[in-house]
């Protein structure tokens, strides 16, 4: 197999995978295919992370995502 193949596919996983996690978040179920929706939030999280607040942000949202994987 080819590099580019390879790179392809992890790719295409890694993209599968973020997808999964917008599924397990339950946003598909709020939101439904709202594209632009979900677009200005992942924006606004980046914005906040981004910001004064950035770190304080993710320590809370990474605390809030090991919390909902250890409960699956």
């Amino acid at each position: 197999m080819r590099t580019w193949q390879i790179d392809r596919r992890k790719r295409t996983r890694h993209l599968i995978e973020l997808g999964g996690l917008v599924i397990k978040a339950g946003i598909v179920d709020v939101i439904g295919d709202d594209r632009a929706t979900l677009l200005g939030a992942l924006l606004w999280m980046a914005d906040k992370l981004k910001s004064d607040q950035g770190v304080q942000a993710r320590k809370l949202w990474a605390a809030k995502g090991k919390q909902a994987f250890e409960n699956e």
